[in-house]
């Protein structure tokens, strides 16, 4: 069986609310879980100290068994300082995607035409 500390969304339409939970990766996302380990409200500001609650002992625990942090879950545990979170680079993120790149030579070009002509 294999384990995950992932979250489970509750709260109504656009009042989101999620407990942090222990579950098999079969289980659906807010269905069946093992055990309530947090929670998590992100309608808190980013600096109230009850937006994430973990029960660190219980996590640690099921760490030890093998259960698997999901990645939102992980960054929550390296701001806890219980693992750590390996940076990710994406170099081709900040690139523009093809049909903007073609736009921009077409204008390198009607601006290259544009300097030769005579005024």
């Amino acid at each position: 069986m294999s384990l995950k500390i992932r979250l489970a969304r509750g709260g109504a339409k656009k009042r989101a609310y999620y407990r942090i939970v222990v579950a098999d990766s079969r289980a659906p996302r807010d269905g069946r879980f093992i055990e309530k380990v947090g929670t998590y409200d992100p309608l808190k500001k980013k600096d109230d100290p009850t937006r994430v609650t973990l029960e660190i002992e219980k996590i640690q625990a099921w760490l030890k068994k093998g259960a698997q942090p999901t990645d939102r879950v992980l960054r929550f545990l390296d701001a806890a300082g219980l693992m750590k979170r390996p940076p990710r680079n994406n170099p081709k993120k900040g690139e523009p995607g093809k049909k903007a790149q073609e736009r921009a030579a077409a204008r390198a070009a009607a601006a290259g035409q544009g300097e030769g002509a005579p005024a």
